[in-house]
């Protein structure tokens, strides 16, 4: 089959995704963080005036990343003085930006989740000690900077820092090995005068997230304790947590990076929420009546971080054929207002594809038809790409990609897969996962393909795997356990466990034994690609960053070396000067270059 001709170039792809993100609202004026593909992947903050002026702040060569968890989150906050303070990314200090930035921290620490309030700037903090050993604290900081002041110490992990309205008590949540915050977390309350501590939800079977104060008293909070995340109001009297409306869907997503708000509090008391199952839609939440409208819009799922000002709301939403945008809703007034958009100029609509949810037994997912109107389409049967998202407790939604309309515009159709342990569907659905990783989501994915396949959407001979990370594990070990890909696409993805276990970061570093059990090296021999490489017989094309500080580097090269070892084919690109998921213009040119030639020949 030869592919069809498409207006979408690699080009077209690489320079998209200035990944819009963090928005914060403030006196009519609005600030957020906005990647930049074409300058080494560096994060700069913008700013829109109330009198609709757009302008960078931050300028070249800083970047505004944090790297706590290493995967960051959150790194500016606004003064009330419409000042900015933000985490940079080559030394993770604190720093005011002004005419030119000042540092407010020392040397040698990270900060993430920063809040200003009272004159202080409140944060996590992130040390690494000689010898590995990494500690957090949640420390404040004096408004002309200096050694910050420790308030919450002896817990492994910690976020969501809130202080009370009347300055007297902070809340946050916490959490130890070896559970993620996903799994078991706490929220407490700690008194600033003497350091009395109160637990208020939690535990460690129920995840609590995004706590934020209603009054001195009481707080709003997303709790799993009913088997979804549903908002609640908590007091500080003892009294049982009140869910605020009941409903067998989310209303947020799970924390892999800290500072996400998925709800925020109006003017008039009301919330804007986000909820739904997969996508997550935004309505609006009495929490006095207990009801909850959605909002007509022309976005379809929204990031889970909110900000409120007013009667409006800030947020970064999507469609299948709109692209991430900073959008402002007048909750009054019903109007929209676009503030900028991921990608400027889209490519033909016609040749998006329209996303379609199925599921196929208990499995959930996207599927996206090959689609092109200048194409001869009478082909009945085309090649489809399974895609595999990572984490592995993350989801894919259905928010316009490129990357996916790269593929469809050119006759390959796509299938997004979010297999059992995907988050967006329930707690249950998530703990599918629990001890079978390598299982659940390799007999998923084999099954997503096998479905594709009867239901005459596929042709049987060109169905391709691609996953990242925790994705690419699972392209790996399909691959191993099954002859019904042609080839599998893995970047930066795992192959073995002990040396994950041994040279991971440490937020993850104890997820293996949720997701497979303690180290035993039999036990890993049934699960890790490496282990299984010789059940490969399909082409494999592996791409990896050299300074991949989450998935290292010899994970994809040790099973490049593999395959090569037993004669299958298979490709290993690797790039200088990317991390976890690639950020520069030319890499993601290359890379998905690569891609493309790789599918043209096992297509063929």
């Amino acid at each position: 089959m030869p592919f069809w001709r498409s207006p979408i170039s690699t080009a077209d792809v690489a320079r998209s995704g200035r990944r819009v993100g963090w928005p914060t609202a403030l006196d009519g004026q609005v600030w957020w963080t906005e990647g930049r593909p074409d300058e080494g992947g560096r994060t700069t903050i913008m700013h829109r005036a109330a009198d609709g002026a757009l302008r960078e702040l931050l300028p070249a060569p800083w970047s505004a990343r944090t790297r706590v968890h290493e995967y960051g989150g959150r790194p500016y906050a606004v003064t009330p003085e419409h000042q900015v303070v933000f985490s940079s990314l080559a030394d993770q200090r604190l720093y005011l930006l002004g005419e030119e930035p000042v540092p407010l921290t020392p040397e040698g620490d990270r900060y993430a989740d920063p809040l200003v309030r009272d004159g202080r700037v409140w944060c996590v903090r992130e040390r690494h000690a000689d010898g590995g050993k990494v500690s957090r604290a949640i420390v404040s900081i004096p408004p002309d900077g200096g050694e910050p002041r420790e308030w919450v110490t002896g817990g492994d992990f910690y976020a969501a820092p809130a202080v009370s309205p009347d300055g007297r008590q902070l809340a946050y949540v916490t959490w130890n090995h070896p559970r993620m915050p996903w799994e078991g977390a706490e929220l407490r309350v700690t008194r600033l005068a003497d350091g009395l501590t109160r637990t208020v939800m939690g535990g460690p079977a129920e995840s609590v997230l995004a706590p934020v104060w209603k009054d001195d008293e009481r707080l709003y909070v997303i709790s799993d304790a009913s088997g979804w995340w549903n908002l609640y109001e908590a007091g500080l009297d003892g009294a049982p947590p009140r869910p605020l409306h009941p409903l067998d869907e989310e209303f947020a997503w799970p924390p892999w990076t800290l500072g996400g708000l998925p709800y925020a509090v109006l003017a008039d008391g009301r919330l804007a929420v986000l909820h739904g199952r997969g996508d997550l839609r935004l309505g609006l939440l009495d929490p006095a009546k207990g009801t909850l409208e959605d909002l007509e819009l022309p976005w379809d799922g929204w990031q889970p971080a909110l900000a409120a000002e007013g009667t409006s709301v800030v947020g970064v939403g999507h469609g299948p054929a709109v692209p991430a945008t900073v959008a402002r809703i007048d909750l009054a007034t019903g109007a929209a207002e676009e503030l900028r958009r991921d990608i400027d100029d889209l490519p033909d609509l016609a040749c998006l594809p329209v996303p379609r949810p199925v599921e196929m037994g208990h499995v959930h997912g996207f599927l996206y038809p090959p689609t092109n109107p200048a194409a001869d389409d009478s082909e009945d049967a085309p090649p489809y790409v399974i895609f595999v998202h990572g984490g592995p407790t993350a989801h894919s939604g259905s928010a316009l990609d490129l990357e996916k309309a790269y593929l469809t515009s050119r006759g390959i159709g796509v299938l997004d897969v979010n297999f059992g342990g995907s988050s967006g569907y329930g707690r249950a659905y998530r703990e599918l996962l629990k001890g079978r990783w390598g299982i659940v989501d390799v007999e998923d994915t084999i099954a997503a393909a096998q479905w594709l396949a009867a239901e005459g959407l596929a042709d049987p001979r060109r169905i391709a795997v691609r996953g990242g990370s925790a994705g690419g594990w699972t392209v790996m070990a399909a691959c191993c356990r099954s002859d019904v890909f042609a080839g599998g696409v893995s970047y930066y993805g795992v192959s073995a466990l002990a040396p994950l276990n041994a040279h991971t970061h440490d937020f993850e570093s104890r997820y293996v034994e949720w997701l497979v059990g303690p180290e035993d090296p039999a036990l890993y021999a049934t699960r890790e690609p490496l282990a299984l490489v010789d059940g490969v017989s399909c082409p494999m094309l592996l791409l990896q960053g050299l300074d991949d500080p989450v998935v290292p580097p010899e994970q994809s090269a040790a099973f490049a070396d593999a395959l090569a070892e037993r004669g299958i084919p298979c490709t290993y690109l690797a790039f200088e000067g990317e991390s976890h998921g690639f950020r520069r213009t030319e890499t993601r040119a290359a890379s998905l270059a690569a891609e493309l030639a790789f599918y043209q020949q096992i297509f063929g």
